[in-house]
């Protein structure tokens, strides 16, 4: 008599299971990034200058959609995480068998960001894919625990280092993603996809300069990336006219394009550019031709406007108002951890039940009045001179400190469940790459300015300002309605076109 596999444990069947597995994944090696690397090269000599420049080699989490096509074009989303866990894997061991420093540790480094990012760009496509839109909620809330849960494990390498010594600590951290690669390759397989046909990668370069509706987009990318490369290295210090007139000249290619276009056009019918077939740039001549999605993208850079503009001033406002570093890592940063993830979990409940629009505008309501909060703590709370805190001055700051953290995770839920629900499933990891970044440009854009605002204001008008921040993006919301009715309606033709293929 034939044998039937068993099924495996009701707990590998369970969605959350994996998210909250493939999100540790993804917030470990951002975690030894961050933590591990700088302290590792200060403790080894190296200049505090050199160590800055790390950071720029994180600019590959701002441009990885440039090769997010290619997850997506290649599929086997699976075998891309293990993979690139393996060899970061192979990176850290590296690290740990190293006897000295070299130019070598640059490139490794490297080497580790851009695997990283392309992690990331696998789990997120992924789990879009594998999750259903009323389960979106309170999987992100999950994401959101265990990606912090993830960085926090890289700390507890760092504390490993101690007593292991560095080749110890990097060699635990190997085996951890060791793991992880293991771990995915048993995860639930991934969803066949019904493609149209498309065009080769030669064909589709061949004719973006054929066709403005192709190459004005493609070349606003291309420009856009170069404008963040240089935003990082600084390129162009001192040229302070170069990016306007780039710019400028960008805008000047894009009008005449349109106009030689709309000429060209005017006595035949309307057709997609061919471009959008194209496995390269097809995803995102998609999205940029979608109904709604010009006010979508106004909503998706500014949504978070208010959280991002005052969250890089909420640390130096605890410094000046004279807390110690101790109350301010216990309170700000490992209980407000703990607060953000209660947030997150509980947004994603409220998100699946009411529903992502409503989850959006109400629970973004609460992540603007925590705004408040500081507003208040920053008017009655003296800084900027040495004095005694009272007791009560401690229940303003902590009152304020768990307000923000937990309504930061409450809205980050919803957003983030709002971006999984609008990609489209045959290439979500491109789309979600794409929408992310311009969620990451608002956030820098804000963290710079708000040094600005804070010290020519100060915290209390300022915060205040960020509470009024929150809104504009509530001109979108009729759009970001219409944008998940249309998104649903296209997901639920792709799954009955899928289930017509499969008969």
């Amino acid at each position: 008599m034939a044998s039937s596999a068993a099924p495996p444990p009701k707990l590998l069947r369970s969605k959350l299971f994996w998210v909250a597995l493939l999100y540790f994944s993804e917030g470990f090696p951002l975690g030894v990034f961050y933590e591990l690397f700088p302290v590792y090269f200060r403790q080894q000599g190296v200049e505090l200058k050199d160590i800055g420049l790390i950071s720029l080699l994180g600019l590959a989490w701002t441009v990885k959609f440039l090769w997010a096509p290619a997850i997506d074009h290649y599929r086997g989303h699976r075998r891309w995480m293990a993979t690139v866990d393996v060899a970061m894997a192979v990176v850290l061991i590296a690290f740990a068998a190293s006897k000295g420093l070299g130019p070598w540790v640059w490139a490794a480094i490297g080497v580790f960001t851009l695997l990283s990012a392309t992690n990331d760009i696998a789990i997120d496509g992924y789990t879009i894919e594998l999750l259903d839109r009323n389960e979106l909620g309170l999987a992100n809330g999950i994401r959101i625990g265990f990606y912090r849960v993830g960085m926090l494990a890289s700390g507890l390498v760092l504390i490993l280092s101690d007593w292991l010594t560095w080749s110890g600590a990097f060699a635990c951290g190997a085996v951890i993603l060791a793991a992880c690669a293991a771990a995915v390759l048993t995860a639930p397989r991934e969803r066949a996809v019904v493609r149209d046909e498309q065009l080769s990668l030669r064909a589709e370069l061949a004719r973006v300069l054929a066709d403005a509706r192709g190459a004005v987009p493609v070349a606003a990318l291309a420009l856009g990336t170069l404008w963040l490369v240089d935003g990082a290295l600084g390129l162009s210090a001192g040229r302070p006219a170069l990016w306007p007139a780039a710019w400028a000249v960008a805008a000047a290619g894009i009008a005449v394009s349109a106009a030689l276009h709309a000429a060209r056009s005017r006595n035949r019918p309307e057709a997609a550019p061919a471009t959008a077939r194209g496995p390269m740039f097809g995803a995102l001549l998609e999205l940029l031709g979608r109904p709604y999605i010009v006010p979508v993208l106004l909503f998706v850079l500014i949504f978070k406007l208010g959280d991002a503009s005052m969250g890089f001033m909420v640390k130096p406002f605890w410094v000046d108002a004279q807390f110690s570093a101790t109350e301010i890592g216990l309170v700000s940063v490992n209980i407000g951890l703990g607060l953000s993830i209660a947030g997150g979990i509980a947004g994603g409940w409220y998100t699946d039940r009411a529903g992502i629009f409503k989850g959006l505008w109400v629970l973004g309501l609460f992540q603007a009045l925590s705004n408040l909060g500081y507003a208040i703590a920053a008017s009655v709370i003296p800084h900027g001179a040495p004095g005694e805190l009272e007791l009560w001055h401690r229940a303003v700051m902590y009152s304020a400190s768990a307000a923000e953290s937990f309504t930061g995770g409450l809205g980050t839920a919803a957003f983030l469940a709002f971006l999984m629900a609008i990609v489209d499933k045959r290439h979500s990891a491109t789309e979600y790459a794409l929408l992310s970044s311009v969620f990451a440009l608002s956030r820098s854009v804000a963290g710079w300015a708000s040094g600005f605002g804070a010290q020519e204001l100060g915290y209390a008008k300022y915060f205040l300002l960020t509470f009024f921040l929150s809104f504009p993006a509530y001109a979108a919301l009729p759009w970001v309605r219409r944008m998940l009715d249309y998104a649903e309606a296209r997901n639920r033709g792709a799954v009955e076109a899928q289930g017509a293929e499969r008969a």
